[in-house]
C-alpha cells in the first residue's frame, strides 16, 4: 500500500502542490527519499527516524521509499520533514491512511519531535485553500498562514500533537491571524527645514509612484528626505499587504505572524551584489527590488553601485517583475517599487559649492554622473538638485507642513487613480499607464501640448521621456484636483525633468 501526504514546493511567490508518497515493502532495511531532493530534504530521513523514536515508534526492518511527486521538480528546504513523517505514519498504520488527504503539511522536525517554524507559510496556505485542503504547520507559523481567510490553518507544537489530532484523541484548534503591526516612527516632514522643492518632488513621486533622483552635496538632506518618504505614503491595501507579505514570508522576514500595512522601505548599501539587489543565490531567493514591492527602494550613493547592478534595474523598472534565472530554476518575482536614488554631484561632492570648489571641475562631475547610463537616467520621472541648507535656516523653528498633511493629499490623489484604473489589469497608478489609456487620461490641453512639443524639440526628449512627462503631469493634475491636464501641470512636470544634467 502506498500512503500519501501533501505539501508544497516554492517557485517564486507561487506554491505548487507536491504529493509525498510512501511505501513500506519487503527487502533490506533502508530509507530512501527520491524526487530531486536537495541536501536538506535528503537529511529529513534522519530527523524523521529520530523524531519517531522519541515517540517510541520504531521503524520496521523493511525497505522504506518516499517519492516526492512531481519527480522532475527540484525540492528544497526543511519543510518536507512533517509531510514525510505523516506519509510514513500512514504507511505504518499509526494514523488512518485517508486522514492526510484533506491536509497540506509543512514543518521542520527537531530530534525530540518538536515542530520548528519554516518560511513560506503564507503562500502555502493560499495553495492549500485552492485545493480545499487545511494547512498543517508549526504553531509559530500558524498566525502568519491564518491571514488567508479561505484556508483552515492548524498549528501544532510537536509531532505527538499531530498524531493525536489525526487519531481523534485531541483535535488541533484553528490558528488565529497575527497582529497588524504599526511601527512607531518619530520622523516627520516638518523636521526638514528648507528644501521646499525637494519636498514637493517627494509628494508628487509618492502620489503616482514615480521614480526620483536627488543630486546634491553631502549633508544637504537627501537621505533625511528619503527616510521620511514612508510617512507620506498611504497604508497598503489588503491586496497589496498580501502580495508584499508573501514575498517577505519567503524571505523569512515575517515575525510572530504579524503583517504590516506600512509600505516597505528598503535601503541596500552600495556594496550589495547583483544577487542581493535583483535576487538569486541558493534557491533563487527574492532580492531587494522584490522586497520593496509596493514600497520604496532607496539607493544612496547611486553612482557608487556596480555598473552591472545599475543596468539590471532597467528591465524591472519597466515591467514591474523580475526573472531570476539559474541553472536549475527560473523564478519570477513581482517588483513594482518606487526607486529613489541619491547622488553627490561629483566624487568629492562639492562641485556646486562655491565655498569649497572642486579641484577637478567640471570633469569630475561629468565623469561621476556618467556612471549612470543614459537609458537608466531616462527612467527617472523626477530629477532634482538638493542645495545645501544655510546655517541661518537651521536656527529657524520648524514651520513646514507635517507628514500627515502631505499624506492626506497623497492618499486623495491615489484614490482618484484607484477609481480611474479600476478593472484595468496591470494598472493601479499613473506610473503604470501606457498606450491608449495614457493618451486618454493624460493628453494635455492645446497650450500644454504646444509647451511639451517645444520642450521635446529643445532638449531632445526620448519617446520614453515624453510619456513619463505626461504621466507626471497627470499626477500633478490629480494633486491639484483637476480633471484635465493643463499647461501649468505640464510646465511643472517638465521642470522636474530638466536639471543641469543633460537629457540622455
Amino acid at each position: 500500500m502506498v500512503a500519501r501526504a501533501y505539501t508544497v514546493a516554492f517557485e517564486g511567490v507561487e506554491a505548487r502542490t507536491v504529493e509525498v508518497q510512501c511505501a513500506v515493502t519487503p527487502g533490506l532495511p533502508s530509507f530512501a527519499i527520491v524526487g530531486l531532493p536537495d541536501k536538506a530534504v535528503s537529511e529529513a530521513r534522519d530527523r524523521v527516524r529520530t523524531a519517531l523514536s522519541a515517540l517510541s515508534i520504531a521503524l520496521p526492518s523493511k525497505r522504506i521509499t518516499v517519492n516526492l511527486s512531481p519527480a522532475d521538480m527540484p525540492k528544497e528546504g526543511s519543510h518536507y520533514d512533517l509531510p514525510i513523517a505523516l506519509a510514513l505514519l500512514a504507511a505504518l498504520g499509526i494514523i488512518p491512511p485517508d486522514a492526510t488527504e484533506g491536509a497540506c503539511a509543512l514543518g521542520e522536525l527537531s530530534l525530540d519531535g518538536a515542530l520548528m517554524p519554516v518560511i513560506g507559510a503564507l503562500p502555502a496556505a493560499m495553495e492549500a485553500a485552492n485545493h480545499e485542503r487545511a494547512l498543517l504547520c508549526p504553531a509559530p507559523s500558524g498566525p502568519e498562514a491564518a491571514w488567508v481567510e479561505a484556508a483552515q490553518v492548524l498549528g501544532a507544537r510537536t509531532l505527538s500533537d499531530v498524531v493525536r489530532h489525526f487519531t481523534g484523541q485531541s483535535p488541533l484548534t484553528p490558528a488565529s491571524p497575527g497582529e497588524v503591526k504599526q511601527p512607531a516612527t518619530a520622523r516627520d516632514m516638518a523636521d526638514v527645514k528648507g528644501q521646499e522643492r525637494a519636498k514637493r518632488a517627494l509628494e508628487i513621486a509618492a502620489a503616482g509612484r514615480h521614480h526620483l533622483l536627488m543630486v546634491g552635496p553631502p549633508g544637504s538632506g537627501k537621505s533625511m528626505l528619503a527616510a521620511r518618504l514612508p510617512t507620506i505614503l498611504p497604508p497598503l491595501s489588503p491586496i497589496e499587504a498580501l502580495e508584499t507579505s508573501m514575498i517577505q514570508s519567503l524571505a523569512g522576514l515575517l515575525t510572530d505572524g504579524g503583517i504590516s500595512r506600512t509600505r516597505p522601505f528598503r535601503e541596500p548599501h552600495h556594496t550589495a551584489s547583483m544577487a542581493a539587489i535583483i535576487g538569486g543565490g541558493r534557491g533563487a531567493k527574492p532580492g531587494e527590488v522584490s522586497l520593496a514591492h509596493n514600497g520604496v527602494l532607496f539607493m544612496d550613493e547611486f553612482p557608487e553601485f556596480p555598473r552591472t547592478v545599475l543596468e539590471t534595474l532597467r528591465q524591472p523598472i519597466e515591467t514591474g517583475d523580475v526573472v531570476v534565472s539559474r541553472a536549475n530554476a527560473h523564478v519570477r518575482y513581482p517588483c513594482r517599487f518606487m526607486l529613489v536614488a541619491a547622488a553627490n554631484p561629483c566624487k568629492c561632492g562639492h562641485l556646486t559649492d562655491p565655498n569649497r570648489a572642486c579641484s577637478r571641475a567640471p570633469n569630475c562631475g561629468e565623469d561621476y554622473m556618467r556612471r549612470i547610463s543614459g537609458p537608466l537616467m531616462d527612467r527617472f520621472d523626477l530629477r532634482i538638485e538638493v542645495p545645501p541648507v544655510a546655517y541661518t535656516d537651521l536656527d529657524l523653528p520648524a514651520c513646514g507642513e507635517s507628514s500627515a498633511t502631505i499624506a492626506a493629499r497623497v492618499e486623495a490623489a491615489r484614490a482618484v487613480q484607484a477609481a480611474r484604473f479600476e478593472g484595468i489589469d496591470g494598472m493601479r497608478l499613473n506610473a503604470d499607464a501606457e498606450g491608449a489609456t495614457l493618451d486618454e487620461i493624460a493628453t494635455p490641453d492645446a497650450e500644454g501640448r504646444a509647451l511639451i512639443s517645444r520642450v521635446a524639440e529643445r532638449i531632445g526628449l526620448s519617446a520614453r521621456g515624453y510619456h513619463r512627462v505626461l504621466r507626471l503631469a497627470r499626477t500633478i493634475a490629480d494633486l491639484d484636483g483637476s480633471d484635465d491636464v493643463r499647461k501649468p501641470h505640464v510646465a511643472e512636470a517638465v521642470s522636474f525633468r530638466v536639471m543641469t544634467l543633460k537629457e540622455n
